[in-house]
């Protein structure tokens, strides 16, 4: 058969899969909290491969691969060192905003935010902004267009169409459940593919061996197999390693992945949930090391290619394996994209349903709507917004196709984290963050981010040759926003009025 028959054939059954599990999902939907949080009702394991699968995304499994391809061993620290920040953020957070998110019944980050500091100025400031993380969404549907378009050999905008519509198929019914279900399955199947990966290239398959993969690599490009890159400022110096590690920190607790805190089932379990998550998190960036592999066997042809360097894993699967391996494993591929989007789907369809609506919206117009009503209504506007989301979404996907995927989500994960390094990193570990420091710190970092990153910060002030260079790298322009943001944050708390000492006691 050939590979496209198989791939038509594997993404039906995956589909369907996906789909049943949705409508598992949606009859565990009981209310507008059910379909945001899952609160309470999974065990760690699931959980973890859950969480992990939703921090991994289609930016590791397409766009990494792809980064190694184009700049070769280097990006190895990149794979590796980012679970790491990610999880020194959740081992700072996760308690605080576990217990204070269930106890004040939080749905999102942006509300946990506004009940921590009892403001509703911060809850819709981060709820607005985290419309930033389209850019995020953007970046998974572009990964599942590349597969989509290589495995089953339909144009661009029909692959496009297709990533959308899986998507809203499980998502619309099930929510936040089918996000965790659906997530934790993709999981699995996700650790098994970067093993098969890792073990492939310590085999150098393709190369005749892992010597001589080596050799490819380095007579291509010196560079190829040296600890830094000189020519892309996210690998070219140590300080390239620290600021990614540093900037990572706050993306465990971004809204699509941090509101999977509130679904553990039992406080007890919380070390075992962290403990899985963790190991998961530092297998699935193995996946990378296929992009090494597709350098040795292809050389630089795919950088030219319409689809870029993100084509190199499918592109490796095609050549190396029978063509229904190919396939199936094009769809493991499909499962980072799909675990990461459908978390950021439900985030987003929060904003406008939990955030805007219920929060500030419902109180001033329907103040004598009884909860029944405004349940119904929240969870009405959450499946509206999901499928506005995924169309917006896409347009936004299909204007940026030729960028890498990981430089795509960090334009929407890097501005937010820098936004949240104050607020919510400091806020968990230091009750002296006032309201008026978590406001003025989310701002400030949030902004300082864009102005850097795009070097209009630059431009204004002569800052220097190793600035622009450094605020190329997002990691690089995230930590630098992030570190001054806690910096503003502790400044202003210092000077203006902090929190009620019992709410404070409650929060902590």
């Amino acid at each position: 058969m050939h590979l496209y028959t198989w791939s038509w054939f594997f993404l039906f059954c995956y589909v369907l899969i996906m789909i049943i599990i949705g409508i598992i999902g949606n009859n565990r939907v009981t209310n507008s909290d059910d379909f945001a949080t899952a609160r309470n009702s999974y065990g760690p394991l699931l959980l973890a491969l859950a969480f992990a699968s939703t921090a991994a995304s289609g930016a590791t499994f397409l766009g990494l691969p792809g980064l190694t391809y184009t700049y070769g061993l280097s990006t190895l620290w990149i794979a590796f060192l980012y679970p790491i920040g990610i999880y020194i953020g959740i081992l700072i957070s996760q308690r605080s905003i576990a217990k204070f998110g269930n106890s004040s019944g939080a749905r999102s980050i942006p509300e946990y935010l506004g009940e921590r500091y009892q403001s509703e100025f911060l809850r819709v400031s981060a709820a607005i902004f985290s419309l930033i993380l389209l850019f995020y969404l953007a970046g998974q549907l572009v990964a599942g267009l590349v597969m989509f378009e290589m495995m089953l050999g339909i144009p661009k905008s029909w692959a496009l169409i297709i990533t959308t519509l899986v998507l809203l198929a499980y998502i619309t019914f099930g929510g936040a459940h089918a996000d965790i279900l659906t997530d934790g399955a993709q999981g699995l199947l996700m650790i098994f593919l970067a093993i098969m990966i890792a073990i492939l290239f310590i085999l150098g398959v393709g190369s005749d061996g892992l010597p001589n993969l080596v050799l490819k690599l380095k007579n291509d490009d010196p560079q190829l197999v040296s600890s830094f890159y000189s020519g892309s400022p996210i690998t070219a110096s140590i300080w390239s390693y620290i600021s990614l590690v540093v900037a990572h920190i706050p993306l465990g607790l971004l809204p699509h992945i941090g509101n999977k805190l509130w679904a553990l089932k039992n406080e007890s379990s919380r070390s075992r949930f962290l403990i899985l998550a963790f190991s998961f998190g530092m297998i699935l960036p193995a996946i990378t090391l296929g992009g090494a592999l597709a350098r040795g066997i292809f050389g630089d042809d795919l950088l030219d290619s319409s689809l870029g360097a993100n084509a190199a894993l499918p592109r490796l699967f095609i050549d190396i394996f029978p063509t229904w391996v190919a396939a199936l494993l094009g769809v493991g591929i499909l499962s980072a994209v799909m675990s990461t989007a459908d978390g950021l789907v439900i985030s987003t369809s929060q904003v406008f349903a939990n955030d805007i609506y219920r929060k500030t919206i419902a109180p001033r117009i329907h103040q004598n709507l009884n909860q029944d009503r405004l349940d119904k209504n929240v969870l009405i506007i959450s499946r509206i917004v999901t499928a506005l989301t995924l169309v917006g979404a896409s347009v936004l996907a299909w204007f940026t196709i030729g960028m890498n995927v990981v430089l795509l989500t960090w334009i929407g994960i890097g501005g937010f984290t820098a936004a949240l390094m104050g607020p919510l990193v400091l806020g968990c570990i230091w009750r002296g963050v006032t309201p008026a420091g978590a406001i003025f710190g989310f701002w400030f970092g949030a902004i300082l981010f864009i102005l850097i990153h795009t070097q209009i910060l630059s431009s204004l002030i002569y800052l220097g040759d190793w600035f622009k260079f450094y605020s190329d790298s997002p990691y690089s322009a995230a930590t630098i926003s992030g570190l001054l943001a806690v910096i503003a944050t502790i400044f202003i708390s210092l000077f203006t009025k902090t929190l009620p000492r019992h709410h404070l006691d409650k929060a902590f």
